[in-house]
């Protein structure tokens, strides 16, 4: 591997984008085809609407946990072996989802739906991928693309929920858990994928043409000493060397924080005023668009004009989505629409940017265990958010919610600040900077 020429590694990397892109869109079919009716099978199974949202709440702690296992997976076999695990872990959780309707536990779902959050987890790590053997003028690119594949997915999976009701009526299981039939098919279809087409696998190539390089490079990151120590404790050190990575993360789970928060309580505001579940779900369909159809220009952006000026046009995009929100009346408005899809589109710009940030800052041999740090984190956040902003709605009202996720998006802004500062700088080869 070490004699690969810059037209090799081009070549292997146009390879590996385009693979992951074909595995996120069938993994995030998978994902996203139980999520409409996650809620619902758990209250049909706890008996108590109060109950319907420990789904998506084991789910987001899945997704925490995962992050972390598959980074150390990842760490010491690669990327592919991450993601094939983190799939058909989830595979399994959706065939969980499945059984605990047919035998009426609550507690089997809440397994399966844990399980369930590897494919997230997988996802999220899919993006890191793509910028293993990516020069740095193109990084954010590679990312942002493999972030795009999400939308085929995400669309497609939702409407196959009335076509998976004939499927649990054949296996005679509750109507409200078939689509997790077609989701397991989906995920287990992503782990096969992963395991086929994603060869060479790009953070071990990474690796070995580093090694192989000698020390001269034009491209510069901060000095950093990778600690000795267990994992955590190595990750804790790399970033408390580098504040750019630090801000980079935290800008990162504000935004996420930011965005879930106001998301899950959107459709119960809208229910208050009336509005009905088909309008609902446009409005969502709408916000998921600004989450991810417009990636590879948001990524083209960090790459033209920094990864930090993209974060902060990222954060005042939260400010205004979060405006509109507040002055959002209950029901259907201009303002919930526009609200959305602008809280979707500033997430975008934040998590592309800071996630990208975070590639350029971290040592190969630490990370994917950085990484897998940030993903905790940002799914951590995220989690503590939600639950949150149910407290926040029902005693102060959704305009609340907005303000308080204000504080968020401003604490996005300050970590694009942070960013931005220069830091002491020593040549360091990248794979793809040949």
């Amino acid at each position: 591997m070490a004699s690969l020429s810059v037209q090799d590694v081009e070549r292997v990397q146009r390879r590996t984008v385009a693979s992951l892109v074909l595995v996120q869109a069938v993994g995030a079919l998978g994902i996203t085809i139980g999520i409409a009716t996650a809620s619902l099978l758990a209250r049909d199974l706890s008996g108590s609407e109060q109950l319907a949202g420990l789904a998506q709440t084991f789910q987001v702690l899945g997704t925490a946990g995962a992050a972390w296992l598959l980074a150390r997976l990842m760490t010491r076999a690669g990327r592919r072996a991450g993601l094939v695990a983190g799939y058909l872990a989830a595979a399994t959780g959706a065939v969980l989802a499945v059984l605990a309707g047919r035998w009426g536990s609550m507690l089997v779902l809440l397994g399966g739906m844990m399980l369930l959050g590897a494919a997230t987890a997988a996802n999220n790590a899919a993006r890191y991928a793509a910028t293993d053997l990516a020069p740095a003028t193109t990084r954010a690119r590679a990312l942002s693309v493999v972030v795009w594949a999400t939308t085929l997915g995400a669309v497609l999976g939702p409407n196959l929920t009335g076509p998976a009701s004939s499927v649990a009526k054949a296996l005679a299981v509750p109507e409200a858990a078939g689509p997790f039939v077609l989701g397991a098919v989906g995920l287990a279809a992503a782990g096969c994928l992963a395991a086929l087409v994603l060869r060479p696998d790009p953070l071990l190539l990474a690796r070995e043409l580093e090694e192989a390089e000698s020390p001269a490079s034009p491209v510069t990151s901060p000095p950093v000493t990778v600690p000795t120590g267990g994992a955590w404790h190595r990750v804790v050190g790399v970033v408390r060397q580098q504040p750019a990575l630090l801000a980079a993360v935290a800008g990162l789970a504000a935004a996420h924080a930011t965005m879930v928060s106001v998301m899950v309580m959107t459709p119960l505001h809208m229910e208050h005023g009336e509005a009905g579940l088909e309008l609902i779900g446009f409005v969502i369909s709408v916000h998921v668009l600004g989450m991810f159809a417009f990636s590879p220009l948001v990524g083209a952006a960090a790459d033209r004009w920094g990864r930090p000026a993209v974060m902060g046009a990222g954060g005042a995009v939260l400010l205004v989505a979060l405006v509109l929100c507040a002055l959002a009346p209950a029901g259907s408005s201009w303002q919930i629409f526009g609200g959305l899809f602008l809280l979707g589109l500033g997430w975008s710009l934040v998590t592309i940017a800071a996630s990208t940030l975070v590639a350029d800052l971290t040592p190969l041999a630490e990370r994917a265990d950085v990484q897998g740090a940030a993903d905790m984190t940002m799914s951590l956040g995220a989690a503590g958010a939600s639950a949150l902003a149910g407290v926040v709605v029902g005693t102060w009202g959704y305009p609340a919610l907005a303000g308080c996720a204000a504080v968020l998006a401003c604490g996005v802004l300050l970590a694009a600040a942070g960013a931005a500062r220069p830091a002491p700088a020593r040549p360091r080869r990248h794979a793809g900077d040949r």
